[in-house]
């Protein structure tokens, strides 16, 4: 994990609560359940929300068949709801929000945070020997391809002579 992890991780998540007015708090976990950092949460409550996310996560996995783990996670509560998602890296992003949000908008502003956090450890360049997709400075982009000419309907053509 890069030194910058947790001010990358706070402004993602204050970006996600700006964007999304429903959700009241936020925060990212490593794949270990450390903090990585959070948003409109007190201090004090980080390590509760870490370890409930946790507990969670691996209880709702021992309901599952099979070795697949759980990805998502909604829970709905008295006052609120809860939602938890884990990305490919084990990262894991969780929000309260206030309301009934549409639990598909939440799922897709939480994807879209872990995925601007797996964008900002992505290295710059590309390793000494490895490709890159990006041409080099002295090397001109490919052509991009042609339109496709319009025609013009018979009926639109009569009409103007």
């Amino acid at each position: 994990m890069l030194a910058s992890a947790p001010v990358d991780a706070a402004r993602a998540l204050a970006d996600l609560l700006e964007i999304s007015p429903q959700l009241e708090t936020a925060a990212v976990l490593g794949a270990d359940g450390g903090l990585l950092g959070s948003a409109g949460l007190p201090p004090a409550r980080t390590g509760v929300l870490a370890r409930a996310v946790g507990e969670l996560l691996q209880a709702a996995g021992g309901l599952r068949r099979g070795e697949a783990a759980v990805t998502q996670l909604h829970a709905s509560l008295r006052d609120g709801e809860v939602f938890a998602v884990t990305g490919r890296d084990g990262r894991t992003i969780v929000a309260a929000a206030s309301g009934a949000p549409s639990p598909g908008l939440v799922f897709y502003d939480l994807k879209r945070c872990l995925a601007s956090l797996a964008e900002d450890d992505a290295p710059a360049e590309p390793a000494e020997g490895e490709a890159s997709a990006e041409p080099a400075e002295d090397e001109a982009p490919p052509p991009a391809p042609a339109k496709p000419k319009r025609r013009r309907r018979a009926k639109e053509a009569d009409a103007e002579t």
